[in-house]
This record gives structure tokens, C-alpha cells and sequence, in this order.
């Protein structure tokens, strides 16, 4: 009827007098000072937001560093020409007042001036504070913080190589000589890193430093909070994991064999020198790898098993 006709093209009014929904007006009112739409990835609660905290928190984990607490000290005369002859980082080389110049602290003070080193003179009092009590012979020589690699950076160093990643595990290793001898034949065989425990085991020391001649300084050494957490991680990335013990099933030959377990992503899991590989670190390994030997040597020394296979290791990946 011509009361209630409308013209086409009119805005049809709501009981309210506002224009009706679909028109913009209303929408357009409700959306004023809000800005654009942020991006999905910048939304809380969006999935793509969550992925990428996800991708930010696991990187930062990956290239995270762990530093000893406490700087390291080499008391005496042999000791700290020994460092400094094998290329180790020394912060600073310290003398006793009134110490006798012979001919090591002659060399001492030569290669130290090559190397850019502070020397520093202090009483005797306070060497002997420094260096807890050691017998200094009148010298001492400071080593910064070791840095320690994050677990995973082991295998991104073979995936750099574009190698199969061999890494060496210690299991409650004590004796630092014996991980300076693990590290010094891990760079010379071709593996990638050394993880060791954070605790109960032994740490980048002046002792493991010297033991190393060197390689430690090449090669990354890994701390992890928990090894057997850590192995099962390193089996999820496609590594096998091998203990080695008197008692495996598997002989070292074996293992070397073509076609065998050498060949792909391999850790070695050496145990400690009395009580060798822990019950749950055992039952984590993929298989027990025994060296066989003459004789009644019922085992081999923690740095001396870990050289052999690792010796073997590498010929087998060569052929």
C-alpha cells in the first residue's frame, strides 16, 4: 500500500531507528579504534602464534651455553709451561714474589709474552690463597670458565660435516685425565662432540685441559642434566646407541662390519673405571658392545676403550 511502500534503494530503518545489520553503518561503528587485524602469528591464542613460540623457545634452548662456576687454576712450574706449551687458554699467569728464575719460568715468561698473557706478581700469601693451598713452585697460571656445549649442538656440528654424527657419551667418568684422554682421541678419530654429565662426573679441569694437548679446544665437550634422558633424545633423532662393557653381545668387530651399525649415526657410551656403565644407562643402549682381548685384562681403562673403538669406528666409515 502506498502508506507502507518504500522506495527502492532506501535504507530499511530497524524498530530502533538504527540502520539494520548487513548495511556496514552498524558493524562499521562497533570496529572504530581498533586498528587492524593483527597477523596470525601475533594473536595469543592463534595456532601460528603458538608454533612460533614454540620454533623461539626451542632455539634458544639449542644454543644455549652452560660455563663451569669457577675459573680453573694450574699450580706449579711444569704444570703451567705444560698449558702453555699445549695451546690452552690462560687468562692470566701469576709469580710469586721473590721466586727463583730458572729455566722454566724463563720459557714460562717467553711464551707468555707471545701469547699476549697478563703476567702478575703477588705475594706468596696470596698464592697460596689462590691456589688453595697447592704446591705452586712460586707459579700459577688462571683458566677462564670452560664453555660448554648444548647436547644437541653435537649433532648439528656432524650435520654441518654432512657426516653421520658420532658422538662420544661418558657415564659417571671421575678421573679428568681420562676425559682429557676421550676428547683427545675423539678429535683425532673424527667425531663430532663428548657429552658428559653435569654431576658426579668429571669436568673441563686444568687436568682434563693438559690430558687433551689441545683438542679440547677444538672439539665441543656437552653437559647434560641427565644422560639417560639424553641418549633416548639422541635415539628419537636416529642415532644408535652402543655401550661399551666386557660383557656384550655384540663384539666390536661385529659392530665395524660392512654394512653395520658403524656406518649410520652412532653413539659410543663409555662407562666409569670402576663401576662401568649404570643400570639405566645400559638399558638404554641399542646394544652392549664388548673389545675382545687375549688374555685375563678383564677391561680397559675408560680413555683406552674409548680410543680403540673409536679407532675402529673410523677406519670402517673410511672403506
Amino acid at each position: 500500500m502506498a502508506g507502507n511502500s518504500q522506495r527502492k534503494g532506501s535504507i530499511k530503518k530497524s524498530g530502533k531507528g538504527n540502520p539494520t545489520a548487513g548495511s556496514g553503518g552498524r558493524v562499521r561503528r562497533g570496529l572504530e579504534g581498533r586498528g587492524p587485524t593483527p597477523k596470525a602469528k601475533d594473536r595469543p591464542y592463534h595456532k601460528a602464534h603458538k608454533m612460533a613460540a614454540r620454533a623461539e623457545k626451542e632455539k634458544s634452548t639449542r644454543t644455549r651455553r652452560r660455563t663451569s662456576s669457577d675459573a680453573e687454576w694450574a699450580a706449579g712450574r711444569n704444570s703451567v709451561l705444560e698449558l702453555l706449551q699445549g695451546g690452552v687458554p690462560v687468562s692470566a699467569v701469576y709469580v710469586a714474589e721473590g721466586t727463583e728464575r730458572d729455566g722454566r719460568m724463563r720459557e714460562v715468561f717467553k711464551l707468555a709474552a707471545e701469547q699476549g698473557l697478563t703476567m702478575l706478581e703477588v705475594t706468596r700469601n696470596e698464592m697460596d690463597r689462590m691456589t688453595s693451598g697447592a704446591v705452586h713452585q712460586g707459579l700459577a697460571a688462571r683458566l677462564p670458565a670452560y664453555e660448554y656445549a648444548h647436547a644437541d649442538d653435537l649433532l648439528e656440528r656432524a650435520d654441518d660435516h654432512k657426516e653421520p654424527a658420532l658422538i662420544v657419551a661418558l657415564d659417571s667418568v671421575t678421573d679428568p685425565r681420562n676425559l682429557g684422554a676421550v676428547i683427545r682421541s675423539a678429535a683425532g678419530f673424527g667425531a663430532h662432540g663428548v657429552l658428559i654429565p653435569e654431576r658426579r662426573a668429571a669436568g673441563m679441569t686444568a687436568s682434563a685441559w693438559k690430558t687433551s694437548a689441545g683438542a679440547a679446544a677444538r672439539l665441543p665437550v656437552a653437559q647434560t642434566v641427565n644422560l639417560t634422558r639424553q641418549l633416548k633424545a639422541y635415539q628419537d633423532a636416529g642415532c644408535m646407541v652402543v655401550g661399551l662393557a666386557a660383557d656384550g653381545d655384540l663384539s666390536l668387530p661385529e659392530l665395524v662390519a660392512p654394512g653395520g651399525l658403524a656406518e649410520g649415526p652412532l653413539v659410543v657410551v663409555v662407562g666409569s673405571e670402576g663401576k662401568g656403565l649404570g643400570r639405566l644407562v645400559a638399558e638404554t643402549c641399542d646394544q652392549i658392545v664388548s673389545i675382545p682381548m687375549a688374555g685375563q685384562l678383564e677391561s680397559l681403562n675408560a680413555g683406552v676403550a674409548a680410543s680403540v673403538a673409536l679407532y675402529s669406528i673410523s677406519q670402517a666409515r673410511l672403506q
